[in-house]
């Protein structure tokens, strides 16, 4: 049994934050129905040029699509009038309904929160946008990088004293997902007390703020924090021989006297807290590192038990065993026996489990069933155009 068996959700999401929020409720078991808006899906195959790909193409790229697993693909404009009796009976059906359109524009297609709540009260009701329902950036368009700038957090991004960079990852996408999940959870169990559903209101830019949490609890004047990339001498990021980085992170004092010895500067050791001896000591390391390949410094610090762990790059996390051996790396065949490499769940249950029990399906590919569980004539559907 999956942790979520009994729950169904409505899913409207199309970018990363609402994708990641309903992988991780359908890994957990959730039982998702995926609108796939015919408009949205040829604006976004003229964005990434996968208006040419043969439908084999179209099949192995959605069987990599880790967001797509696990849900059903019905394949239908949620706005024509004619999708009204299938989008009712699917809130009716649902327990949550996720969306990420920007506010307004679910109002503007008759399924704003106040109109579904009188279809179903005990729904809850999902929002996941870049700066939420209220505020005066509630209309404003942008993507992972504009939420950590409203945020703060991209001022502290980087090393460069003189320029923020992109973080590289899209940080604010995952962690607002994340949230969304949390939210969803909690409205859930409130709704075993309360038998109401609730509107769960969930920004990109507020779980951007919590990225800055420490840098507000540990500086009591904000106008003066140290600069960007003035980090601790015992933490760093180190170029080795072969061109390969390390990083180390020996906070603690006796990691950080165990790194010393190791590495023929025990003079450093006293010096761990030092701020003006930050630079001196930072250089003096680099040059040692230098000296030898990352593999060589790997065997090193590991037999000096110092925190340590080489900067692998993607193919090689892909093949690390660690990953392997928590299922962070899976891999699966497609409908055609094509191998595709997934990420697993971070969620770890001991009873109850995450599992994959689909891989993304082409959209549309479940509109039938779907149409069938509603008790809704699908040709007549389709005649209608609202299918596109």
């Amino acid at each position: 049994m999956t942790p979520l068996f009994d729950v169904k959700v409505l899913d409207f999401s199309k970018f990363l934050p609402g994708p990641y929020c309903t992988w991780l409720l359908g890994d957990l078991g959730a039982e998702i129905v995926r609108i796939e808006h015919p408009r949205e899906l040829a604006k976004q195959a003229k964005v990434f040029g996968w208006d040419s790909q043969s439908p084999r193409e179209v099949r192995l790229r959605k069987g990599r699509d880790v967001f797509a697993r696990n849900k059903k693909s019905l394949l239908i404009d949620p706005g024509h009038e004619a999708s009204k009796p299938v989008i009712e009976a699917l809130i009716r059906w649902a327990d949550v309904l996720v969306e990420d359109y920007r506010p307004g524009v679910m109002e503007s297609m008759g399924w704003g929160y106040e109109a579904v709540k009188k279809l179903n009260p005990r729904l809850i009701y999902a929002s996941v946008t870049l700066c939420g329902q209220t505020g005066p950036y509630r209309n404003k368009p942008g993507h992972d990088p504009i939420a950590l700038a409203i945020a703060g957090a991209l001022s502290r991004i980087g090393e460069d004293p003189e320029a923020p960079s992109f973080p590289g990852v899209p940080v604010a996408d995952l962690l607002t997902g994340s949230n969304a999940v949390i939210g969803i959870l909690a409205a859930l169990h409130a709704r075993n007390a309360t038998d109401r559903g609730q509107h769960v209101d969930i920004a990109m830019s507020d779980a951007s703020v919590a990225l800055i949490g420490t840098l507000v609890a540990r500086n009591a004047d904000l106008t003066r924090l140290p600069q960007r990339g003035a980090r601790r001498a015992d933490s760093g990021l180190w170029k080795c021989a072969d061109g390969k980085w390390l990083c180390t992170t020996d906070m603690e004092p006796a990691y950080w006297a165990r790194f010393c010895k190791v590495i023929g500067r025990e003079d450093f050791i006293a010096l761990q807290l030092d701020a003006g001896k930050r630079g001196e000591i930072a250089t003096a390391i680099a040059a040692i590192m230098a000296t030898k390949t990352r593999d060589q410094w790997c065997e090193i610090l590991e037999t000096a038990q110092t925190q340590y762990m080489p900067v692998l790059d993607v193919h090689e996390a892909a093949a690390d065993p660690h990953n392997k051996v928590r299922d962070m790396m899976p891999t699966y065949a497609t409908e055609d026996g094509d191998e595709v490499l997934h990420i697993g769940s971070p969620i770890k249950l001991s009873e109850t489990p995450a599992s994959v029990r689909t891989l993304g399906r082409t959209p549309g590919a479940d509109t039938e069933e779907v149409l069938r569980m509603l008790g809704i004539d699908g040709d007549a559907l389709k005649a209608s155009g609202a299918l596109g």
